[in-house]
């Protein structure tokens, strides 16, 4: 029971697994250098190398830029992540060289002899060497929600975690030998929880590549059979192409995570799986547990009411408190007042706290069996004592009940007691709190006060905090735990509940969901495991117990509750900005999708060349969506990411297409040099895809407007300045084909305000 010494340590296999939050340093190299879009447009970029002029070839740049942009991001945010990883690491508590000492989870070694108490997150595997009532809930590997009381040479997985007792194992299996290890591997090397945002992205990507494969042939017969030049030929075909794919969106949706990531990093919020920010814009209901929550860590003795004057309290008390070896919140406060076991009080047995029987017990010998736990569980209804803890419960006060029992229970309680004082604790209200509520309020995030206290204390302090509907709480015991439909019903109905077991909040989340709601679920304690997995976001206080910040997808390392509201509106920030951003570059792609087909069925000469798009593209495209990823915004995502971004970009995409196409037809038949007549689709491409940005941009707020207003200004000078002019192949040289193409983008640009505006894709 000494555990290893230094010397075993030193050539023992230590604990050595990936890390949850990142992928390596080659991982996030191979998956922005080998990409499908990397390949085609390299294809794309050596054909126009070979056939036609270099200056044609300046979107091969996009590789290059693409490449090297989503790299250094995903590397700073790999470094925030990392680095905040570190910090949330629990110690792991091991007996060395006998003596108990704290180290970082990744020294473990094969053989330790690791200590356990409530709360703590077993990483390793092993053999139970020592159990004082200890108790094991593996329902994260096995379903199971009961927790396993563990003997001596019972075995131990990776994975589950200690909800009651003390007890010790030693390390049978390490590093990724370990159960949970091998189970995460096996589903994958970098886990990425489901995301309807990124699927999307998916799929937009995999039916474009299935479009361009026929359309880039037609297209490219097409210019092969009406072009009597091979290389403007190929030119032709390699506009089209280029334009049809969006090169910039995985970049651009990757940027955007990537610096949700570091920004929330700044706020000292670990963002565990980078998914979790796109749960954070799509929140409409959030269930907070109280204590850890809305009130700070700790509590403070306060009144010790006697209700048995010949019984010895302060030595049970004390007694109680020391029997905990691993003690919680309340024998903390009750050591802080008795700091001494009186002699003679030595414990044969006990049974530890766990939040579902709420209480604990020991078994003093000739002093007879104690208890300490919550009055309306201890106590029947009209026992000494219980109307006056109800009144106390009443005014927001924690009240226990010490009570002496005819022997020990063994799980519930259930036998004769005896309640001989009530005990009275303060609790700390967070400071921030009250402002955090009224902030969800304003935003349509409805809040849920899930507590396994009293009733009336959770509402005393969920109406002192100005929470609608406080003052009408909800006792859990008499909820119904089999029809989910009136649960769920009840849970909709009312705001605050109380006395709920870790199964009930369990529960409480799928009902929820089953609404149609996205539930968050806040929570520092070992109850609220279960419910912080199940909730479409988790998310764990910093000085929450191990276990609970292991499952939650984001953790407040700083344990401020008032950094809840910059999590929420980071997540509103880059689903709203993805979006936008989306509609950009699938408006490009639906444009030239219809442009192809139209001038390969038509078979005229494609209406502009690669470098044309390079220039159009990185004014209402590249360079607005770099800034409109990033830009501010308190709009709260819904569901629907994939229809709601066809919506606008098909009917955008088709109305640019026809517009280009027809000032193109247009200038084509006068008598101006195919030059100018590329001139004039170049103006109609830029004139339809620029408004196309300024529905895009809305709200119109004063740098939106600067933004927009100095692309179409970097577009003149490109017109004007002769070196830049002749770099790009304008030549705006027949006024009545220029003019007309005005015309007809005019004409394209209310058509498609009317068109988005029927399909209900404009945002206010």
């Amino acid at each position: 029971m000494d555990g290893l010494t230094s010397a075993q340590v030193a050539e023992a296999k230590a604990n050595v697994v990936p890390r949850r939050s990142s992928r390596s340093l080659a991982a996030i190299v191979r998956a922005n250098v080998f990409t499908l879009f990397n390949l085609v447009i390299g294809v794309l970029w050596v054909l126009i190398l070979i056939f036609g002029h270099w200056q044609d070839s300046l979107f091969g740049l996009v590789i290059v830029a693409n490449t090297l942009i989503g790299i250094v991001q995903e590397l700073r945010a790999k470094r925030t992540l990392d680095k905040l990883a570190v910090i949330n690491e629990a110690p792991v508590r091991v007996r060395r060289d006998g003596r108990d000492q704290e180290i970082q989870p990744r020294q473990v070694v094969l053989g330790d002899l690791i200590l356990l108490g409530p709360g703590d997150r077993l990483l390793v595997d092993g053999e139970v060497v020592e159990s004082d009532g200890l108790e094991v809930d593996e329902s994260l590997l096995t379903g199971e929600a009961d927790p396993v009381h563990k003997h001596e040479g019972d075995q131990v997985l990776s994975g589950s975690f200690a909800v009651a007792g003390s007890g010790s194992f030693v390390a049978t299996k390490v590093g990724t030998d370990a159960y949970a290890v091998r189970l995460a591997e096996e589903a994958s090397k970098f886990h990425l929880a489901h995301s309807e945002l990124r699927d999307g992205v998916a799929n937009f990507i995999k039916y474009i590549t299935w479009l361009v494969i026929p359309i880039g042939a037609l297209l490219l017969y097409s210019q092969l059979r009406h072009s009597t030049d091979f290389g403007t030929a190929i030119t032709g075909a390699v506009a089209g192409i280029v334009t049809m794919i969006p090169e910039g969106l995985v970049l651009m949706t990757s940027i955007a995570f990537a610096v949700g990531v570091v920004r929330l990093g700044r706020r000292k919020c670990l963002v565990q799986e980078l998914p979790a920010i796109e749960g954070l814009a799509r929140v409409n209901v959030l269930c907070l547990d109280k204590t850890g929550t809305l009130t700070a860590g700790g509590m403070d003795l306060d009144q010790v009411l006697r209700l048995r004057d010949d019984q010895p309290v302060d030595d049970a008390l004390a007694a109680l408190a020391g029997a905990d070896h691993r003690p919680n919140a309340t024998a903390l406060a009750i050591q802080a007042r008795y700091d001494a076991v009186p002699d003679g009080w030595a414990a044969t047995a006990t049974v530890p706290f766990s939040s579902a029987r709420k209480w604990s017990g020991a078994d003093f010998g000739r002093h007879g069996a104690w208890v300490l736990g919550a009055p309306d569980v201890l106590l029947d209804a009209g026992a000494d004592g219980y109307d006056r803890a109800a009144e106390l419960a009443a005014t927001g006060t924690r009240v226990l009940a010490l009570c002496r029992a005819d022997g020990l229970p063994s799980a519930e309680a259930g036998g004769d007691v005896e309640p001989v004082a009530l005990i009275t604790l303060k609790q700390r209200i967070r400071p921030d709190a009250h402002q955090t509520l009224e902030y969800f309020a304003k935003q349509g995030v409805t809040v849920k006060v899930i507590s396994g206290d009293n009733p009336d204390a959770v509402s005393a302090i969920a109406t002192s905090l100005g929470i609608p509907d406080g003052d009408r709480a909800i006792d859990a015991r008499t909820l119904p735990d089999d029809d989910q439909d009136k649960l769920a019903e009840l849970l909709d109905a009312n705001t605050v509940f109380g006395r709920v077991t870790p199964r009930q909040k369990r529960l409480f989340v799928g009902a929820l969901q089953s609404r149609g709601h996205t539930v968050a679920m806040t929570g520092d304690g070992v109850n609220d495991v279960l419910a912080l997995k199940d909730a479409d976001l988790g998310i764990a206080m910093g000085a929450g117990s191990p276990a609970t910040k292991a499952v939650a997808q984001v953790v407040l390392l700083d344990n401020r509750f008032a950094t809840l509201p910059h999590v929420v509106g980071e997540g509103r920030r880059v689903l709203a900005n993805i979006e936008r951003i989306s509609n950009l570059f699938l408006t490009k792609t639906f444009y030239a999708i219809a442009l192809s087909l139209l001038v390969g069925v038509v078979g005229l000469q494609f209406p502009f060349a690669p470098r044309h798009s390079t220039l159009v593209n990185a004014l209402t495209i590249g360079i607005p969506a770099f800034f409109l990823a990033l830009a501010p915004t308190l709009e709260r995502s819904k569901p629907g990411f994939v229809p709601r971004v066809l919506r606008f970009a098909v009917p955008a995409g088709v109305l640019c297409a026809a517009a280009v196409f027809a000032a193109f037809w247009a200038a084509h038949t006068s008598t101006s040099t195919l030059v100018e007549d590329q001139t004039s689709a170049v103006i109609a491409l830029f004139l339809t895809t620029w408004w196309v940005l300024v529905l895009i941009a809305r709200p119109l707020t004063w740098w939106r407007i600067g933004l927009v207003a100095a692309m179409a200004v970097l577009f003149g000078v490109a017109l004007l300045i002769p070196f830049v002019r002749q770099f790009f192949a304008l030549v705006p040289g027949d006024i009545s084909n220029d003019l007309t193409a005005v015309g007809i983008s005019v004409i394209a640009a209310i058509v498609i305000s009317a068109a988005v505006k029927v399909a209900g894709t404009l945002r206010p």
